[in-house]
């Protein structure tokens, strides 16, 4: 089963359930991916990786809307994204551990020879394709930066 088809499972099994939360974040992934199929020079077909990057993308933005209700004392609101966050993030692969991103970008900075933080373009280019969806691109660029400092 694809994850389309999952998604749409999953909206019925959480409408039964009358989980209005869960509902709303499954009909707004749909939502997305609908637009994805039927938009102009796509065939009509949504492959899982594109999928993925929907909800990775939602995901983030979820994120980033949570952050800005916090700052403004709106923890009801802000809640309520970080929920619908937590139900994007099931059907994402998990991510990697700080340890394991550390430990594959120094592979990737020894790889191409960096040696100072003037590198960064390099290595970030060659690590964001390397490591798509395995992790954030905010906890990519942070361990780079950390990484050609120390050396």
């Amino acid at each position: 089963m694809n994850i389309f088809d999952q998604i749409s499972a999953d909206i019925k099994t959480a409408m039964l359930a009358r989980n209005h939360v869960e509902t709303e974040a499954l009909r707004g992934i749909k939502k997305e991916f609908l637009e994805a199929k039927t938009a102009k020079g796509s065939n009509g077909e949504l492959t899982d990786e594109a999928a993925l990057k929907i909800i990775q993308k939602m995901a983030k933005q979820g994120k980033d809307t949570a952050a800005i209700f916090k700052e403004n004392n709106r923890l009801d609101l802000a809640n309520e994204y970080l929920e619908q966050v937590t139900i994007y993030e099931r059907y994402l692969p998990a991510q990697m551990s700080k340890a394991e991103l550390e430990k594959v970008l120094k592979g990737i900075i020894e790889q191409i020879g960096a040696k100072s933080p003037q590198d960064m373009g390099k290595v970030m280019g060659i690590a964001s394709k390397q490591l798509a969806g395995k992790a954030e691109g905010k906890a990519i660029s942070t361990t780079i930066k950390e990484l050609l400092a120390s050396l």
